[in-house]
């Protein structure tokens, strides 16, 4: 049987609502094994929060460690949502307006109006779009004290 491929971050429990868990992650560079890291700034490091929802949420506990992790082939369906879709729609619109139109203003205002009706739908239907990107949770056991990570 074949492995699925996981992206895991490892972060603290921040809040407990309902079936609901907030996690807190720290989101750094992929310059992480750089030389030069000491010189960076702050600004390479964000603190980002992720509802997780759990079927259990007594097994945890506020400032808990845990990691929260997802299938990788929801990146890619995310970034293709995301990034391609619109793109691919933008660029066949303004296609189809150069080629219907000579006026390059019109054509571009055309394919970016074009996006309206995408985002719109990608509103309505957020809902289930939250239910596929759903995070799962497992505790961890070696997930260090925020007070204690060097910047």
């Amino acid at each position: 049987m074949e492995e699925v491929a996981q992206v895991e971050h490892s972060g603290i429990i921040k809040d407990i609502r309902g079936n609901e868990i907030q996690v807190s992650i720290i989101n750094k560079s992929s310059c992480a094994s750089c030389n030069l890291k000491g010189s960076c700034s702050v600004s390479d490091i964000q603190e980002k929060i992720i509802d997780v929802f759990v079927s259990n949420p007594d097994d945890y506990s506020l400032g808990e460690g845990v990691d929260v992790y997802y299938k990788q082939s929801l990146g890619f369906r995310a970034l293709f949502l995301g990034y391609l879709l619109p793109f691919i729609i933008m660029l066949f619109s303004m296609i189809i307006m150069v080629s219907l139109s000579d006026n390059e203003l019109l054509a571009g205002l055309v394919s970016l109006s074009s996006l309206i009706p995408y985002y719109l739908l990608v509103y309505l239907t957020r809902n289930k779009i939250k239910k596929t990107f759903s995070f799962s949770v497992k505790k961890s056991f070696s997930y260090p004290q925020m007070s204690t990570i060097n910047i």
